[in-house]
Parts: C-alpha cells; sequence; structure tokens
C-alpha cells in the first residue's frame, strides 16, 4: 500500500502538481469564521514552518528566492549565446524549468533565422512536443495558410515560441515558467534582429509588450520592443492565435486585416 502511495506521488509530481487543492470551494475573499468554543480547550496547533504556504496563500520565500536564483541563471546563459545555434544549445541544456521532465522534446524554433519576420508564439502542443517543432499541429497548418496569404513561408519567416516546453494537458503557463524562458527568448529577438516581430496570441502579446491588457485591444497596433541586448527597438505587432481562430472563425477578418498591415510594414521598413 505505501508503495503504491509513493507511486502516485511521484507521478503526480512528474504531471507537475505542486499543491493540494481543498476538495470543496473556498471563498478566500470572506474573513475566516472563528472556531466554536468547546469545554476541552484543544492543544495548540504547532507553529507553521517558514517554508510552507499559510492558508491565505502566502507566497513561500523559500520557493520566490530558488525561482529568482532559477531566473538568474538563465539570464547568465542566455546572455553568453552569441549566436541562435548557441542558445539552442543553452536551452536544451537548461534544466531550471520543471516543464522539461514532462516534455518529450524541447522545442525551439523552426524557419529562417536570418529572416526578416519573426513570429513568437505561447507555448507547444502536442504534435509540436512530438515532433520538436512549432505550430506543425492543427493551428500550425493554420499558420502556414496565413503566411502564405501574403507571400511568406517559412523559408522567409523564423517561427518560436515564449516556451520551450509543453505544458502538460496543454495548460496555460504559470507565470514562473514564463519569467524562466523570457530571458531566453528576449536573448533569441535580439540575436534573430528581425525588422519585424509578431506576437501570437495573447500570452505571448502580454509578456513581450509588457501589457496587460487582452489581445483584442492589443492586436492591430504597433509598438516598439527593444529586448535585452538588442542593438535596436524592434516594430513590434500582435495578431491572433491560430487555435482561436480554428475555434472562432469569424475572427478571422481581423485576422487578414492584421495579415495585410504586416505585409505593408515589411514593405516600407
Amino acid at each position: 500500500m505505501a508503495g503504491d502511495a509513493r507511486e502516485a506521488l511521484r507521478w503526480l509530481t512528474d504531471c507537475g502538481v505542486d499543491e493540494t487543492i481543498d476538495e470543496t470551494p473556498r471563498n478566500r475573499f470572506t474573513a475566516p469564521t472563528a472556531p466554536e468554543q468547546s469545554e476541552t480547550r484543544s492543544p495548540e496547533s504547532p507553529p507553521m514552518p517558514p517554508d510552507r504556504r499559510s492558508d491565505g496563500g502566502a507566497a513561500n520565500p523559500v520557493s520566490l528566492a530558488s525561482t529568482a536564483l532559477l531566473i538568474a541563471q538563465a539570464k547568465a546563459c542566455a546572455g553568453a549565446a552569441s549566436s541562435v545555434e548557441e542558445l539552442a544549445n543553452a536551452v536544451a541544456s537548461f534544466e531550471g524549468c520543471a516543464l522539461r521532465k514532462t516534455a518529450k522534446n524541447t522545442v525551439f524554433a523552426d524557419g529562417n533565422p536570418a529572416a526578416d519576420l519573426m513570429l513568437v508564439g505561447e507555448a507547444p502542443g502536442a504534435e509540436e512536443d512530438r515532433r520538436g517543432l512549432p505550430f506543425v499541429g492543427a493551428a500550425g497548418h493554420l499558420l502556414d495558410r496565413m503566411l502564405a496569404a501574403i507571400d511568406r513561408d517559412r523559408t522567409s519567416t523564423y517561427i518560436s515560441n515564449l516556451l520551450f516546453w509543453r505544458p502538460p494537458g496543454n495548460r496555460n503557463p504559470t507565470l514562473e515558467e514564463i519569467a524562466l524562458c523570457r530571458p531566453f527568448v528576449e536573448r533569441h529577438i535580439a540575436l534573430v534582429a528581425p525588422r519585424v516581430l509578431v506576437c501570437v496570441g495573447g500570452v505571448s502579446a502580454k509578456t513581450l509588450l509588457d501589457r496587460s491588457e487582452g489581445i483584442t485591444r492589443l492586436r492591430g497596433r504597433w509598438y516598439e520592443v527593444r529586448p535585452e541586448g538588442a542593438d535596436r527597438p524592434i516594430t513590434t505587432t500582435a495578431i491572433y492565435h491560430p487555435a482561436y481562430l480554428l475555434r472562432q472563425p469569424a475572427q478571422k477578418r481581423h485576422a487578414w486585416h492584421d495579415l495585410r498591415a504586416i505585409r505593408a510594414k515589411l514593405e516600407i521598413s
């Protein structure tokens, strides 16, 4: 029985589970109800160790310190790369992000690193994880058709993601996972130095633009982004993610408008 429990715990850990949640919903915005007093006083609860989270969800100082150290290591590894090839090797050997433990492959990039157009999506999906390439599933096929609509393909475009490993079950990436990958992403953009950078999807747009608005407000506008280590600001915009367009085909008209704007910007840049 104990062995089965250990195996179950190991399986949950490998899947990325890092905390337990109550069986019933709890409204943490309401004040806690004081327990009823009884004639028999129960022994006082022992003090909670400082490296555990409190019931109120306070941040774990040990975890925060560990994350800060890992982010510093990621920045050092990324900053030491002087070429895209060296950066790819640095990402492949970086063990600070737990996602690599559950992913089949590191998904770094596809296309032409010398292209003047660079696209940065959100995270690999199941097919991308299996093949080790970004945007090769159903959303990737739509992206290829979108590029073809402006006379582009993967020989004239460079494609990557905000995360290099697939989150289990295609869940949204956590802030910690994004923070750990961001130094590599920014170095990636700085090394490629495209004339136009396109954030594909809301997570990518909010992260690289340092904005809080959703993709509906961010798309269709132009920004100047200067990642750390870049020689100049990079003209940047945001578009809907192809996966979203597959679910909401009515939004394709907005995507077509954005694609035409990207083509026009490349022609005059």
